[in-house]
């Protein structure tokens, strides 16, 4: 790779040290790229002397959204957005949107004062809907609750979710619909799950009917990752794509521990990259999509481990002997805990939207996620706003769904849902909805593609102190952790908002900025946040 540095001389004639000094992201998910933002918005570092490497063929990592009308839309997932993700509208308040009408912020906030959500179909059984359905706590499950929300993380330790409550709590609709949203398993991290309640407690009061949850216009890698690539291209920023970080080579410079080369490997060349005294390395630790896997309407997907990534490999190798880069393995030797299967659909013909508009009394992109809690699958799916993609044809729409428990059989279908074709999904799916006449044609015009992930719950997993490493490990100087394996205290993984608030954590604290991320909303100390809260949860009206 040729060396791009240029010196940049200031009106006193020196050359700026800032303008001195490159950067590399290992990773191209959205925490690399906010992080190469605060780097150019914060930072005044030149854009041609930040470098982005991923190993895929597109940025972007978990906020995907690929495919054609033609052969199917594809995504793996959506992360669900609110008001309070402080850092993430903090970046986007600054990056304009496509057409570059307003910023992507303001769309965000505009668009969901449009198309607010308020689900009239939060759960489904028995073939009928339920709308803002009781929670039907215990006031013992309300006492844990309660517990979990004061009790100090230290004392939680390794535990599970199913250690701090009795069975019956996961028969309740406050569980179905809180695991439901944010893809919680009993066997999870009760240390998560607590971060979770204490994080949005503002939420509660109307989570029965999805209020407060927010949406992009289009799917996320249209509406957020292509306008900051499109503003970080405008300033120069190098993207090598198919590039995989095999290694980093370390030393010691004026008695702090640094990283003096990355390994690289593209198309079986490898080659080196000098990092330079005054350079910075920023890594994003392992990935929830890593090695996913996609099936298609006749096959079904394969369940891949470690080997078929790269993620999860490049930190074993950087973190072995090293503790202070966190234990990996905690997160990714544990593929029967963390692995679910995602499905996009696409539609030619308008008869399932019609159906799924007049059932549950939503049009789309109002509802949100509708969740059929007798489902040995623990099926969810959404309808989005359509077009849900920018090009989408008129006549085609796309919706999303998933399953939580992949390896049960299914009601309608006598497999596993990790064992099933897109076919056969969508057949278990017209099933709870009690499509009988026009499933035919609603299969023969569809497109149903499954994807089976091994580590999208990865980060959800129990855990202890120094699992995770911190943004910064001590003792370095030029290397930083981001994503969604770093130790942010307060923040919840599995949100746009922890990536991007340890990439503006990062860049702060490698620059030697003196300024910090916007502090976490904490709602638990409004009183009028826990009043609400209180009534929700004792199935009470405000």
């Amino acid at each position: 790779m040729a060396d791009t540095r240029v010196d940049v001389t200031t009106a006193t004639g020196k050359t700026s040290e800032k303008n001195r000094t490159k950067a590399y992201f290992v990773g191209g998910g959205i925490a690399s790229l906010a992080g190469a933002a605060f780097m150019i918005r914060d930072g005044d570092i030149l854009g041609p002397h930040i470098t982005i490497l991923e190993d895929l063929d597109r940025l972007g990592g978990s906020l995907d959204g690929a495919g054609t009308a033609q052969d199917g839309y594809v995504l793996r997932g959506g992360r669900m957005l609110e008001s309070k993700y402080l850092c993430t509208f903090d970046l986007f308040a600054s990056i304009p949107t496509l057409d570059e009408s307003r910023t992507v912020t303001k769309e965000i906030f505009d668009w969901n004062e449009t198309m607010e959500t308020s689900s009239s179909s939060r759960l489904v059984r028995d073939g009928e809907r339920q709308t803002a359905p009781d929670f039907g706590l215990s006031e013992k499950h309300i006492l844990t609750i309660e517990r979990l929300a004061l009790e100090p993380e230290g004392m939680l330790g390794r535990s599970s979710i199913a250690e701090q409550f009795d069975p019956e709590f996961f028969n309740t609709n406050f569980w179905f619909m809180w695991c439901t949203t944010f893809a919680f398993q009993p066997w999870h991290s009760a240390v998560e799950f607590k971060r979770y309640l204490v994080r949005f407690a503002h939420l509660v009061s109307g989570f029965n009917r999805l209020h407060g949850i927010m949406r992009t216009t289009y799917n996320q890698y249209d509406s957020m990752v292509l306008p900051l690539r499109k503003w970080l291209e405008a300033r120069g920023v190098r993207f090598e794509l198919n590039t995989r970080v095999t290694d980093l080579e370390f030393g010691e410079r004026d008695g702090a521990k640094v990283v003096t080369r990355i390994d690289c490997e593209r198309a079986g060349r490898g080659w080196e990259i000098e990092v330079d005294a005054g350079d910075l390395v920023l890594v994003t630790l392992g990935s929830m999509t890593d090695a996913s896997s996609l099936g298609s309407m006749d096959t079904a997907p394969v369940l891949n481990g470690k080997a078929e990534g790269s993620a999860w490999t490049l930190w074993e190798t950087i973190a072995a002997d090293r503790p202070e880069f966190g234990r990996p393995a905690v997160f990714s030797d544990h593929i029967d805990e963390s692995k679910w299967l995602s499905f996009t659909t696409t539609l030619r013909d308008p008869a399932f939207l019609r159906i799924v508009r007049d059932f549950t009394g939503n049009v789309p992109g109002e509802g949100g996620l509708v969740t059929f809690p007798q489902s040995r699958w623990l099926m969810s799916f959404v309808v989005p706003h359509q077009p849900h993609y920018i090009g989408q044809p008129e006549d085609v729409s796309v919706f999303w769904g998933y399953g939580l428990h992949v390896d049960a059989p299914g009601d309608f279908v006598a497999k596993p849902m990790s064992a099933c074709t897109g076919r056969e999904i969508m057949t278990e799916l017209m099933g709870h909805l009690r499509i009988g006449a026009e499933a035919g044609r609603i299969l023969d015009t569809s497109t149903c593609i499954p994807c089976m992930m091994p580590f999208i719950t990865s980060q959800f997993l129990r855990r202890e102190k120094g699992d995770r490493p911190q943004v910064v490990p001590e003792g370095w100087s030029n290397l930083a952790f981001t994503g969604q394996f770093c130790e942010l205290p307060d923040d919840v993984v599995f949100t746009v908002e922890y990536s991007i608030r340890s990439a503006q954590a990062a860049v702060y604290a490698l620059m030697g900025l003196k300024r910090e991320p916007p502090p976490v909303y904490k709602g638990k100390y409004d009183p009028r946040v826990l009043y609400k809260a209180f009534l929700a949860l004792h199935d009470m009206k405000a």
